[in-house]
């Protein structure tokens, strides 16, 4: 019993760590707000770093 449990409890931490790994969750804007994009950080061409910021 003690194996089925310790079993089933690993399978559940694999389950979950694929899960947090499967990428974007997209949802649909609400209606009442602009949709927005998360742009991360990037270097521009002049070598000056951009940090990460929301377009809308």
């Amino acid at each position: 019993m003690r194996r089925l449990m310790l079993a089933g409890l690993a399978f559940a931490v694999m389950c979950s760590a694929v899960l947090s790994l499967t990428g974007c969750v997209v949802v649909a804007p609400r209606p009442h707000y602009a949709a927005r994009v998360w742009v991360p950080g990037y270097y521009a061409p002049a070598g000056v770093w951009v940090s990460g910021h929301w377009r809308g």
